[in-house]
């Protein structure tokens, strides 16, 4: 995936609360649940190149 950014992200109480739970039932931590959100929203929408690896990776942790 390249370098990583941090950023201050403001979410919902009951939204990061959602997102925890989540990341939990996949083993994931709550920042790697929102990065594989993000990711899948961008290769769905067709902004971002789905690479075979990253696909693989994903289709694993399911």
């Amino acid at each position: 995936m390249g370098q990583k950014k941090s950023f201050a992200l403001r979410i919902d109480a009951e939204l990061m609360e959602a997102l925890e739970k989540w990341a939990a039932d996949e083993f994931r931590s709550t920042n790697g649940q929102i990065e594989w959100i993000i990711s899948r929203a961008l290769k769905d929408a067709k902004r971002l190149k789905a690479t075979r690896d990253s696909d693989e990776q994903a289709e694993r942790s399911h």
